[in-house]
């Protein structure tokens, strides 16, 4: 689950992180309101009003702007809400702007110069801990960095049984090229209690970029994109109430109402099957005969007739899907009550405008072919994979 910016400067102050202070508006007016209180409290004389999306690069969509009086404030607060943002991460669509974060400004100058670093804080599944990965060259896009200075890209890795060493963290921070004093200091206390806010909160991401060096050497975190583990939510109810639904697609949300595991793709294939590695074979089938997946859907192994109608009954809502493939191994799951689950869907919705391409193959296989072939529908039934890729193929011609 994904939280917004100021949700995941909460989580970190909770923790002993220095984060950068804000307070959220939904208007105009509250934002005009919380520059007066962040001014009081901080003393900042001008303000970064910062759009709360779920998206990274969302200053080169035109999502964070300094403002430099209250007027500004107030103009800037208006133009972003309600915004449709558009960045690198949001895909062509966009996403609605409902609140925005009017922060201080924590780039006044002073004795010494701002620096901008990179620091996040993930799961390595491959080695079985947690990695802190890190650069001097924060501000910019890690992968850019990544990939024509990999040199500036350092690693730490954390062993969960053992925590992570203060030896560490002070090498994280000569790393980054502090060499002592109060902001070397700072930087080790943040690098250990952001450690602990990734653990306390079960997440699978912490990312900070940039954190900052400010001129007068305090370490803050100026943003926080925070993801949490999906399955620890039922532990943790308070962080799980931080979700929201405004920023998922409305379809997945709507599967997952239905337990359904669903992912919506920019494909024009629609795609049924059961289980996770069965469901990536199938989208590397579509894409090789020619068309392209437009969704992951996942019914489980235990799926009811009820479920698969739903998941039938979503991949029609996308109007891009021209073809329907349902490739289900019938282990637990029976091959029957999926076919009774196609049928109801198919008649349900009286015209089906798109080929249906059927593979069931396992337990009560016979029964479910005898199910589509008694009903009258426009069902093609495949046996082998070949098959059913030769069928999506024609019916994409």
């Amino acid at each position: 689950m994904n939280i917004h910016e100021y949700q995941g400067k909460a989580l970190l102050s909770q923790y002993g992180v220095t984060v950068q202070r804000g307070i959220l508006a939904s208007t105009p007016d509250e934002a005009v309101q919380a520059a007066n209180a962040m001014q009081e409290q901080t003393g900042t004389s001008w303000w970064v009003v910062k759009a709360q999306v779920h998206a990274g690069g969302r200053g080169k969509g035109g999502g964070i702007k300094l403002a430099k009086s209250m007027d500004q404030v107030r103009d800037l607060s208006q133009q972003i809400l309600g915004m449709q943002l558009v960045t690198p991460q949001t895909g062509a669509a966009g996403k609605t702007v409902h609140s925005v974060l009017i922060a201080e400004d924590v780039y006044a100058p002073g004795p010494s110069p701002t620096q901008e670093f990179y620091l996040s804080v993930l799961l390595d599944r491959a080695k079985g801990g947690f990695v802190m990965v890190y650069s001097p060259e924060g501000g910019m896009d890690i992968e850019e960095v990544a990939e024509k200075h990999p040199e500036k890209i350092y690693r730490e890795w954390i062993d969960p049984t053992i925590g992570f060493q203060a030896y560490q963290a002070r090498r994280v921070a000569l790393n980054l090229g502090l060499k002592g004093g109060q902001a070397f200091k700072q930087m080790v206390s943040f690098c250990q209690n952001l450690v602990k806010a990734f653990e306390g909160t079960e997440a699978s991401l912490f990312e900070i970029n940039p954190v900052l060096k400010t001129s007068d050497d305090r370490i803050l975190a100026v943003d926080a994109k925070v993801n949490i583990d999906d399955n620890a939510l039922m532990r943790i109810p308070a962080i799980a109430a931080m979700h929201d639904p405004r920023e998922e697609d409305p379809t997945e949300l709507k599967a997952a109402s239905f337990n359904l595991n669903y992912v919506k793709l920019d494909g024009n294939v629609g795609c049924m099957v059961n289980g996770a590695g069965l469901a990536m074979a199938t989208m590397d089938m579509i894409q090789l005969s020619g068309g392209s997946p437009a969704n992951f859907l996942d019914v489980g192994g235990t799926a009811s007739a009820e479920r698969v109608a739903q998941a039938f009954n979503i991949i029609l809502e996308d109007p891009n899907v021209q073809a329907i493939l349902v490739n289900i191994f019938g282990g637990i799951v029976r091959c029957d009550r999926v076919a009774n689950g196609i049928v109801e869907a198919c008649r349900s919705l009286g015209d089906l405008r798109v080929p249906l391409i059927v593979r069931l193959q396992g337990t009560n296989a016979v029964e479910a072919k005898a199910l589509l072939e008694a009903s009258g529908l426009p069902i093609r039934a495949a046996v082998t994979l070949e098959d059913a890729a030769s069928a999506v193929a024609a019916a994409l011609a």
